[in-house]
């Protein structure tokens, strides 16, 4: 048990220090090739800080853990609103963008919705059992494919000068994006594993661990971005690193695994965990809608939701 909790620790940090290189390895080749920073932000540190959903996801494929794809998405989603968001507003209000609230938040709302639809057979065919195909996988990747088309093209309204002299050379940046890549592998291995052993030593539930000790695990550095943005005022970053997160881990973490490696068997399953994804998502909307910023009290909202779901997820 010990040796599994320390196993999983190392996981953790190998696959958070992982994901940092990769970001900086990217970012570094896309500003040699003279990528819009706009772009790079979008995409490549949304898809770094991620990654460690990414690897947790494939892995756990790959070992027919279905329960810890499918709690460690869902968990992540409802950390980086409730919890990430809950704390980050406590440190200052958070103000959100107008093309916020009327893109990027609908397109959050919208593919969580769809999410939860693909996966609640049972919900409209009493005959059916739940289940997450290779079809299903397909829908999502095709809507991430139409969001990943918008950020390519807001990019091209920016114009910006780019530093040279703080560029990373390309042969450094190609060496940290394939070290971090290692990294983010090596560290989703030992995750997986000490956390599987850990559910079957504790005799709970995989999609426990995963909601809880894995989900937070993967989105340190979401907590980390979101945190820091908010003390350095930038509090657009702050909100874009969670809502970018949280599409990319449905559309991405979910949709490219499953319609590469075939579908997610779903074992054990609770509509109260993606009740609470979705209610979350809404709140977050009418929160931003309300008056274009997240306030201090909302936030002990979303702190209030978050320890009542977990207590929920740990003692039911």
């Amino acid at each position: 048990m010990i040796i599994n909790i320390i196993l999983l620790t190392i996981g953790f940090v190998i696959l958070i220090k992982g994901a940092d290189i990769f970001v900086e390895g990217a970012s570094g080749i896309a500003e040699n090739l003279k990528v819009p920073k706009i772009l790079i932000g979008l995409t490549i540190v949304a898809f770094g800080t991620s990654a460690p959903e990414f690897a947790v996801s494939i892995k756990s494929l790959l070992s027919n853990s279905g329960d810890i794809v499918l709690g460690n998405v869902i968990g992540s989603n409802i950390l980086n609103i409730l919890l990430i968001l809950g704390i980050s507003s406590l440190i200052h209000s958070l103000n959100v963008k107008s093309a916020t609230v009327k893109k990027e938040l609908p397109i959050t709302l919208l593919i969580s919705t769809l999410f939860a639809v693909l996966l609640s057979d049972n919900l409209f065919d009493k005959g059916a059992v739940n289940s997450f195909s290779r079809s299903d996988g397909v829908i999502l990747v095709l809507f991430f494919m139409v969001f990943i088309y918008y950020l390519i093209s807001i990019s091209r309204k920016k114009v910006e000068v780019e530093d040279e002299s703080n560029v990373l050379p390309i042969w450094k940046a190609i060496i940290y994006t394939i070290c971090g890549i290692a990294g983010i592998v090596l560290g989703s291995n030992f995750v997986v594993d000490s956390a599987t052993h850990i559910a079957g030593i504790l005799g709970v539930s995989e999609r426990m661990i995963a909601l809880t000790i894995i989900a937070l695990g993967t989105s340190l550095p979401e907590l980390a971005t979101s945190v820091t943005a908010t003390k350095k005022g930038e509090y657009d970053i702050a909100i874009g690193n969670v809502v970018g997160s949280n599409i990319f881990n449905i559309g991405m973490v979910i949709g490219i695994p499953t319609a590469i490696f075939g579908g997610i068997p779903v074992i054990t399953f609770s509509y109260i965990d993606l009740i609470v994804m979705l209610v979350a998502s809404v709140l977050l909307f009418m929160f931003s809608f309300n008056d274009y910023k997240i306030t201090r009290t909302e936030g002990i909202i979303f702190l209030i939701l978050f320890l009542a779901y977990y207590s929920y997820v740990v003692f039911a």
